[in-house]
């Protein structure tokens, strides 16, 4: 079975860290561009980043709101992808979706509608 399982979001105040997580099964990993999307009460879905690590060198895009402030990185022997959040804002509060794709580019917010593998979400509030 294709799976994509977060965890790691919970209740932080701002300027915390919190650090998510994505692991995949049934595809294989090394294949895919893996990233976030995320999605905050009554707005619409947010690409945040993404990381592709399948074309011989790694490649990372990220939104412009979380530069210098996250962080994706992938271990491939753990079938994982990790998003390190620091300096955390109460904008940052939302529900953080992993999804796979093979690209990872400044396309990646645009994709969203087109991608089928889709974890289950993890919830991230950021208290002011």
């Amino acid at each position: 079975e294709v799976q994509l399982v977060e965890s790691g979001g919970g209740l932080v105040q701002a300027g915390g860290s919190l650090r998510l997580s994505c692991k995949a099964s049934g595809f294989t990993f090394d294949d895919y561009a893996i990233g976030w999307f995320r999605q905050a009460p009554g707005k619409e879905r947010e690409g945040v980043s993404c990381i592709d690590s399948s074309v011989g060198s790694t490649r990372t895009w990220y939104t412009d709101s979380v530069k210098g402030r996250f962080t994706i990185s992938s271990d491939n022997a753990k079938n994982t992808m990790y998003l390190q959040m620091n300096s955390l804002k109460p904008e940052d509060t939302a529900v953080y979706y992993c999804a796979a794709d093979e690209f990872c580019n400044n396309a990646w917010p645009r994709r969203g509608k087109f991608l089928e593998i889709w974890g289950q979400g993890t919830e991230v509030t950021v208290s002011s």
